[in-house]
This record gives C-alpha cells, structure tokens and sequence, in this order.
C-alpha cells in the first residue's frame, strides 16, 4: 500500500489531495461543499470524487492504505463528529461512514488540528516532538502535538487554544458565546478591534481613521510607516498574543509554536514583536521555547488528514 487520501472538508469547498507513503502530494483538486438539506451530500459527493479519480487514473485499491479527513468542528479518536453547524450535521461517525461510500478505511479530525499536523509533519514544526499551532485568522484556531501524536481530548475539543480566557473584565461576547476568550483579541478580527476601542477612547491623530472597513493589513502597514495610533495597537496586540501564548506554552511546552493564519503574513515582524512579551510572561521553563511561521498555506490540511490516514493504515 503505497498511496492514500487527504481531504481538507471546508464550508465552501472540499480540498482533496493524493499522496504517496512518504508524503509527497502527487495531485490535487476540489470539489464545492453542498451544504443543503442538512449536508447530506457531502460525504457521497467526496467518496464519488476520489472513486472516479481512482478509476480515471486506474489505481489500483490494493495500492491504496486509505483516507484522512479534517472537518470543521469537534471530532474525537473515534471519529465521532459532535455537530458541525455550518454544515448542518449534527452527531455520527464520520470515519465509518465515509469508509462505507469510499471502499477504504478513514480517520478523521478537527481541521485545526488537522493543519497543525500537516505544519508538524512537513511544515514549519519538522523535527519536533512537541509542536503548538496557532491560526491566527478571523478567529483564533489550533492544534496541539504532543510527543508526536495529535491532541485530540475526551470531547474533540484538544487543541481549541483560541477560547482560552484572557480577560474576565470583557463585557462582550465571544461567537462561542464566553467572554474574554483569546480570539477576541488576538485574531485578525481582534486586532481591529482594539484599533475601534483605542480610536473610540482618545482623539490622537491616526491615518487608522480613515480606513473603512479598517483591516489587520491596515494597521500594521501603518505601524510600519510610523502611524502613531497604530504603532500603540500594533504594541497593544503584541502583549495579548504574547501573553495568551504563554498560557498554552505553561500547559502544553511546545519546542515551537507555529503561526498561521492571515495575520501571520505579517513575517518575522510578529514573532519579533510578540516574542518580548511572551518571555515577560511565560513560566521559567518554557523561555527557550521557539516560533516559527506557517510554510503548508492552504494545503496544511491536506497533509494532516493524509499523516492521520498514514498513522491509522499504514504498514
């Protein structure tokens, strides 16, 4: 058995990629996510995809070890989904099921975590034991690798660092319906949120003002350029990632934690911003703790749900 699946399962799209046993993807296409009439053509529509693949190109199922899924939503080791809402679904085994229409065995897990294995196997945590990532995008998503296995926990919510609380004082709700949570403030969405309360709270000039709608690019483009306002929002930001990091890297003592996500395309200013902070913050033992960028983009997931598949099935 020398090839196998990763599927990346996305609210709009379905990322499918096929690889060999030593992870190199051969090929790689999508297919849209029909989530009407509570997603329940999802799963066939995937196993019709790779079936038609396999007999397009002639590949023999004796070649192939089998299938790996990332799905946007609690997933535990067993490969029960508990409810994934923007697809409609609400509890059942994803793994069975999906083996059952494809013809092959399946393992399944939460995208987040999902990707942060991909950036483990083949991204920018090669050579780790013990890996953190943090996706930093219109929420705040990960993935925890400990000693070479995927965190997954008793309920499929391992690796759900963007809820943890960093401010008890917030009065806002979080989507996940807490308050204070890590993703208020250290998303993409987080950062221009502290710009609204900074220009709401003092009338300092800031070309901030004149942004509508204002975007974490914005802030930090005029950081660079030395905008006054968004240099403090810039600073005001760097504290909270640095700060809520060291509270994952406290419970999980990663060798590196991975940034992702669209505001990590702001490159090493990032890690160079937020890795004072974290320092000040951190417990004694995690101070040698490194980062790293995101190298996978868009195909992190692809290659997580494969190394799942490879783990399962593999010889």
């Amino acid at each position: 058995m020398k090839y196998g699946f990763g599927i990346d399962l996305g609210g709009t799209t379905v990322k499918i990629a096929y690889f060999d046993a030593e992870g190199h993807m051969l090929d790689k296409w999508e297919i849209p996510t029909v989530t009407e009439n509570g997603g329940s053509r999802i799963l066939p529509d995937i196993a019709d995809s790779v079936k038609q693949y396999m007999a397009d190109r002639k590949i023999d199922p004796a070649e192939v070890l089998g299938a790996g899924i990332g799905v946007p939503g609690p997933v535990n080791s067993r490969g029960v989904v508990n409810r994934c809402v923007n697809l409609g679904w609400g509890v059942f085994n994803i793994s069975e099921t999906l083996s059952s229409l494809i013809g092959m065995p399946v393992k399944a897990g939460n995208d987040a975590n999902v990707a942060a294995m991909g950036e483990y196997w083949m991204g920018g945590g090669q050579g780790c034991d013990n890996m953190v990532m943090a996706t930093l995008g219109t929420g705040v998503g990960g993935g925890i690798v400990v000693e070479g296995r995927l965190l997954h926990g008793a309920h499929g919510a391992g690796g759900e660092i963007g809820h943890v609380l960093v401010n008890p004082e917030e009065t806002e709700a979080c989507g996940c319906g807490n308050y204070g949570c890590a993703e208020q403030y250290c998303s993409a969405t987080g950062i221009v949120r502290l710009a609204n309360r900074y220009l709401a709270s003092n009338d300092t000039p800031s070309a901030m003002r004149g942004k509508a709608p204002l975007t974490c690019k914005d802030i930090f483009d005029l950081a660079k350029d030395g905008d006054v306002g968004a240099v403090i929002v810039r600073e005001q930001y760097f504290e909270c990632l640095g700060a809520f990091l060291a509270r994952v890297c406290c419970v999980a003592d990663p060798e590196v934690v991975v940034l992702g996500g669209g505001v990590s395309k702001a490159g090493k200013v990032l890690i160079k911003g937020m890795e004072p902070y974290f320092r000040k913050y951190a417990f004694h033992a995690c101070h040698t703790t490194r980062f790293a960028l995101a190298v996978l983009g868009n195909d992190a997931g692809a290659y997580g749900a494969f190394k799942l598949a490879l783990d399962a099935f593999g010889e």
